[in-house]
């Protein structure tokens, strides 16, 4: 390792910027490609071109005009994955609304956080969702709704928020039904959008994503045009996407892995997005990668188990699929293999990144050795530069770990209303300080190492929970392991870790403990084990360690 070369990288590429707005690239497409498939929704039925496409979302950006909602003003959407998701995403765009994702497990506490603050004046909603009335939750913040026709309602609670869509057929007497706000084509409220779209640029807000922070309440990440769509862009183009590739997008859209890594993407190389099913099924995943032909596959490691794990695996022909993004958390290498070999995704890429960053910073390319690809989160992306800094924000060099900071084109423009948390997060000079451990190779490969609160320090020993995860991987009765630190009396902090066991094998605590002596360091063996069917985690299959962690902690105390 060469310790003279500082821990710094910059992203160049000979294809520049796209200096467009989203009602643009959508344009672009239906122009380029307008009798190629867009969009199937496979729980819906549906099947639209990119001509199909633009029609349905100049359609509904024309309603949202005549509903009397300006430019620069906020609309949430709520809801688990469908068309009008899709919908929603591109007219709130072409009619310079700010889209607001709110998070299909948010319950009326996080919901009306969000709400207030973004200040949305319109709210698309689910009517339900997992045996959950999204209807219900809404009434109970503006009980208004239910007694008020659309127009002659103001909530005490919301003020901001003046109209909500329903999707579906039932409706309180406030709200109104999702479909009813498409318009016809001689409406004059297309001219008003063709009037915005010409007045809107770039580098306008666009889209605010609620960070879930395992502290404080959430924050609303603000992001551009700009920002979203070459990330979207960039990350496809290192899958080398055309148009002629499907990609299943199985993670949810209220994310940036959904609505940027997978619908913008698809959409800035006209491919089609292939959405199979409300939330993520293994079997409504592997089914629709099959039926639709698909090249690409995206989710998060735990998605990938759920689908090799599936009974009926084998019952599906998976030979089109090549590649894909592996994120949200590490990847296991045994779990790389398997998805390389036993689901044809041989060119599949890992991918690191937040949401403030739009969100990609590294990833994997196609002809990365497999070292590379599990072992690190590959290289650095156009445009985009990072280096790694010790606590006293200095550069650290190759082969040391420190935190990971990133500026350029992606950074997020701030919090939304919050000056205050988004100057803790990004420095006067442009930096993006992301509390992520990192460290970079020779190559320019980073790996990460953990979150900087994640760290277990035992007696003066820092122990990374990555490390030991990776190690119990190994044992062949294992599928999954999470590993944090609780607190001891003796030692500050010991080792503890949930286990995830595959189907019909047992364990038991003596068994894995006997299995670390002697091959892991005497202080990172768990202390604490507990065997579990699933792990708590956010709605994009991000681990809570922090829930867990939680948990435990109560159970030692009882």
């Amino acid at each position: 390792m060469d310790t003279n070369q500082p821990s710094y990288v910059s992203g160049t590429s000979d294809t520049p910027l796209m200096y467009k707005t989203i009602g643009q690239i959508l344009d672009d497409a239906a122009t380029l490609w307008p009798e190629q498939d867009a969009v199937v929704v496979c729980h819906q039925n549906i099947r639209w071109t990119y001509a199909d496409l633009q029609k349905q979302v100049d359609a509904y950006a024309a309603g949202f005009a005549s509903l009397g909602l300006e430019a620069g003003e906020r609309i949430g959407i709520w809801s688990p994955n469908n068309i009008e998701w899709i919908l929603t995403q591109f007219a709130s765009a072409k009619a310079g609304l700010i889209l607001v994702n709110i998070n299909p497990a948010y319950r009326t506490f996080e919901l009306a956080h969000a709400l207030k603050t973004s200040g949305c004046a319109a709210l698309v909603l689910a009517h339900d969702f997992k045996g959950s009335s999204y209807i219900d939750m809404l009434a109970e913040l503006v009980p208004e709704i239910e007694e008020r026709v659309p127009g002659e309602w103001k909530s005490d609670a919301l003020p901001d928020l003046r109209i909500a869509a329903i999707i579906g057929n039932t409706r309180p007497k406030g709200a109104l039904s999702f479909s009813d706000i498409a318009t016809s084509d001689d409406d004059p409220a297309h001219a008003e959008i063709a009037t915005r779209q010409s007045l809107l640029q770039p580098d306008d807000p666009i889209n605010i994503q609620f960070t879930s922070g395992t502290t404080g309440a959430p924050k609303g990440a603000t992001l551009s045009h700009h920002n979203i769509i070459n990330n979207g862009y960039f990350v496809t183009r290192r899958q080398n996407f055309t148009g002629q590739d499907r990609l299943c997008i199985p993670v949810p859209l209220y994310h940036c892995f959904g609505m940027v890594m997978g619908v913008l993407g698809c959409v800035s190389h006209g491919a089609c997005m292939v959405i199979p099913s409300e939330a993520f099924e293994p079997a409504a995943t592997l089914t629709a990668a099959a039926a639709e032909k698909c090249t690409a596959l995206y989710g998060v490691p735990t998605m990938f188990i759920a689908m090799l794990d599936d009974p009926d695996f084998s019952n599906h022909d998976l030979s089109h699929l090549r590649t894909g993004v592996m994120a949200g958390s590490p990847c296991p290498a045994e779990v790389m293999k398997r998805v390389m070999t036993k689901m044809n995704m041989r060119d599949v890429t890992i991918a690191y990144g937040m949401t403030e960053t739009s969100p990609v910073s590294f990833q994997c390319s196609p002809n990365d050795p497999f070292e590379k690809r599990v072992g690190s989160v590959g290289t650095i992306m156009p445009f985009v530069e990072v280096k790694i800094i010790d606590e006293a924000g200095r550069t650290v060099p190759r082969g040391t770990q420190g935190e990971l900071v990133t500026r350029g084109y992606s950074v997020m423009q701030g919090y939304w209303g919050d000056a205050a948390r988004t100057a803790e997060a990004i420095d006067s000079n442009g930096w993006m300080h992301t509390g992520d451990l990192a460290i970079m190779d020779n190559d320019g490969y980073a790996a990460i190492t953990g979150r900087s609160k994640d760290m277990i320090i035992r007696g003066g020993e820092n122990i990374y929970p990555r490390e030991i995860e990776e190690f119990l991987y190994q044992h062949p009765a294992i599928t999954d392991a999470q590993v944090f630190g609780v607190p001891n009396k003796k030692y500050g902090e010991t080792v503890a870790v949930w286990v995830k066991l595959k189907s019909e094998q047992t364990l038991s605590v003596a068994d894995l403990q006997a299995f670390c002596k002697g091959k892991i360091a005497h202080y990172k063996i768990p202390v604490h084990i507990r065997f579990v069917e699933d792990f708590p985690m956010t709605i994009t299959g991000k681990i809570q360690k922090f829930a867990m962690r939680d948990k435990m902690v109560q159970d030692l105390v009882v």
